[in-house]
C-alpha cells in the first residue's frame, strides 16, 4: 500500500482552530466514507479525537491523494481551506507509518505515554471496518499500530509519568482548588471520556458523585457500574446543581456551550452565600473539543476552568529521557520491519506468477516431448519430466530467493518490475496473483521540498517528542 497522512493536531494547530475543526455529529462518518470514495483513495480510515484529525489513506497519486484530502477536511471541518493548510501535516509510506507508530506510543500526546491513545485508535479501525473503508492494507497498519503500543508500555516505563489526559487536568484543578479528595463532583457526559473521568474521580476519594447525560439511560447506566453512590441527575439541572458541587468535568458531543458563565456566576455566588460559605473555587474541566464551558468562565471570580487550552500550556511531568528513547528505538525498529514486510509482500505476486510461467513452461514442453515420442514408457517419462521441474525449480531459485531480499529494502520495487521485464511476465498475471495494478505501490519516500505548500509535521522536522495530549 502507499500510505498518506493528512492531518492536523495540537503540534501544529492552536486550540481555537482545533475547536472550529472539531467532527461532531455524523460528520465523522460522512468524511470517511467521502475520502474512502474519492478517485486517488482505495482505503481510508479517520483518527478523530479532541486534539487530533487524521486521514489515513491508500492512494494511487501523492499529490493528488494530498489535495483531495485537504480539500475533503476543510468541506467537512468547515474551516477554510487556505487557513486549514496552514495547519495540515502531511506524512507518506515509512513516515506515515512511523508516524502512527509514534502516535500509538503515546510519542504524539500532549502527555506522554499516555495509554488512552490506543483505545481510539482501536476504535478509529473498528469503524472503518463497520463502515467498510479500510482493506486489507489498513486493517494490518492499524493492528500492527497496536501491537506497537502496547509493545512501548510493557517494555518501558513511559507510561509511570504518562497519565491520561484526565489525571493531568485533575492535577491542574488540584493545585489550583485544593485535593480532589473529599469533593462534591458533578460529571457532565457518559461517553468514553466521560466515563474515564468519573471513574478517576471514584478513585480519587470524591464524597459525592453525580452523572448527568442528555441521553438519561447511559448516565444511568455509568452510575451503576460505578457503585459506591454514584447517583443521577437531570441534565436540564445542570445549571442548578452547579452551586451544590466542587468540581465539574464535562465531556459532551454537543456542539455548542453546555455550561456558560452567567451560570457559574451565579453558582460561584449561591456558593460562597449559601449555607455552605464554600470559600475554594469552583472547579471546571473542560476535555470537550468543541468547548462545553463558556471560555469567559476563565475570568470569573470564585471560579477556576482548566480546559484543553490551558493544559497545552501546562508543562506534563514527562516519562525519563531513557524511557522515551527505549520508545523511540521500538517505533523506527517496527517501522523497519513493517517496511521489509510490506516490500517483501510486493514483490510475492511477481514471483508467483514467474514460476506459473515457468510451470506452463514445462508442461508445454513436456506434452510436445510426449507427441513427438509417443512410445516412450511411463517410467521414462516422469524420470524426464520431474529432471525438467528441477532443473527449473534449480534455475530459478537464486534469482527469486535474491529478489525478495533486495525487494524488502528501500526502493526494492524497482526490481520486481526489473524481474517482469527479464521475463516478459504478462502484467495481467501478476494483477491475477495480488489484486492490485503493478505499478501502482512504488513504495517510494517522498524526498525533502516533494510537498505540497503545507507543514510536514514534527516527524518530519525531526524534532523531539514533547508533552502534548490525545484525547
Amino acid at each position: 500500500m502507499s500510505l498518506l497522512v493528512v492531518g492536523l493536531s495540537h503540534r501544529t494547530a492552536p486550540v481555537g482552530v482545533l475547536e472550529r475543526a472539531a467532527l461532531t455529529g455524523e460528520t465523522p462518518t460522512r468524511l470517511l466514507h467521502d475520502a474512502a470514495a474519492a478517485v486517488t483513495v482505495g482505503e481510508a480510515a479517520l483518527v478523530n479525537t479532541c486534539n487530533r484529525i487524521e486521514l489515513y489513506a491508500d492512494v494511487d497519486k501523492f499529490h493528488a491523494g494530498v489535495a483531495e484530502l485537504s480539500l475533503l477536511l476543510a468541506r467537512h471541518s468547515g474551516v477554510d481551506l487556505d487557513e486549514l493548510t496552514a495547519h495540515l501535516y502531511v506524512h507518506y509510506e515509512d513516515r506515515a507509518v512511523h508516524h502512527l507508530f509514534s502516535v500509538a506510543c503515546g510519542l504524539d500526546s500532549m502527555v506522554v505515554g499516555e495509554g488512552q491513545i490506543l483505545g481510539q485508535l482501536r476504535d478509529a479501525l473498528a469503524k472503518a471496518q463497520d463502515e467498510h473503508t479500510a482493506g486489507r492494507g489498513l486493517n494490518e497498519l492499524f493492528q500492527q499500530a497496536l501491537r506497537v503500543g502496547k509493545r512501548a508500555h510493557s517494555e518501558t516505563g513511559i507510561d509511570r509519568a504518562g497519565q491520561s489526559l484526565v489525571t493531568f487536568g485533575l492535577e491542574q484543578i488540584a493545585a489550583g482548588a485544593g485535593e480532589i479528595a473529599g469533593k462534591r463532583a458533578l460529571v457532565v457526559g457518559a461517553g468514553s471520556m466521560s466515563s474515564l473521568a468519573a471513574a478517576t474521580l471514584a478513585r480519587s476519594g470524591v464524597t459525592d458523585l453525580l452523572i448527568a447525560n442528555r441521553t438519561a439511560v447511559r448516565a444511568e447506566r455509568l452510575a451503576e457500574i460505578l457503585g459506591g453512590g454514584a447517583r443521577t441527575v437531570d441534565f436540564a439541572k445542570v445549571p442548578e446543581t452547579l452551586a451544590d458541587v466542587d468540581l465539574v468535568i464535562s465531556c459532551t458531543g454537543a456542539a455548542g456551550t453546555v455550561i456558560n458563565a452567567p451560570e457559574v456566576a451565579a453558582a460561584v455566588a449561591a456558593r460562597t452565600g449559601g449555607l455552605r460559605a464554600v470559600t475554594a473555587p469552583l472547579a471546571f474541566l473542560d476535555l470537550a473539543m468543541p468547548r462545553d464551558v463558556d471560555h469567559a468562565v476563565h475570568g470569573l471570580p470564585g471560579a477556576l476552568l482548566v480546559d484543553l487550552e490551558s493544559l497545552s500550556h501546562a508543562h506534563a511531568a514527562t516519562p525519563g529521557a531513557g524511557d522515551v528513547d527505549a520508545v523511540t528505538r521500538i517505533v523506527a525498529d517496527e517501522v523497519n520491519a513493517f517496511g521489509q514486510a510490506q516490500r517483501a509482500a510486493r514483490i510475492a505476486p511477481t514471483v508467483v506468477a514467474l514460476r506459473s510461467m515457468a510451470s506452463d513452461v514445462v508442461s508445454s514442453e513436456l506434452g510436445r516431448l510426449e507427441s513427438r515420442l509417443p512410445d516412450l514408457d511411463e517410467r521414462s517419462r516422469a524420470e524426464i519430466a520431474q529432471t525438467v521441474r528441477r532443473v527449473v525449480d534449480k534455475l530459478l531459485h537464486s534469482p527469486t530467493v535474491k529478489v525478495k531480499q533486495l525487494a524488502a529494502e528501500p526502493g526494492g520495487a524497482s526490481y520486481a518490475e526489473a524481474l517482469r521485464e527479464l521475463f516478459d511476465l504478462d502484467p495481467a498475471a501478476v494483477q491475477a496473483v495480488s489484486g492490485t495494478p503493478i505499478g501502482t505501490q512504488t513504495g517510494a519516500s517522498i524526498p525533502a521540498g516533494a510537498l505540497p505548500e503545507m507543514s510536514r509535521g514534527p516527524a518530519d522536522t525531526g524534532a523531539a517528542p514533547t508533552a502534548g495530549a490525545t484525547r
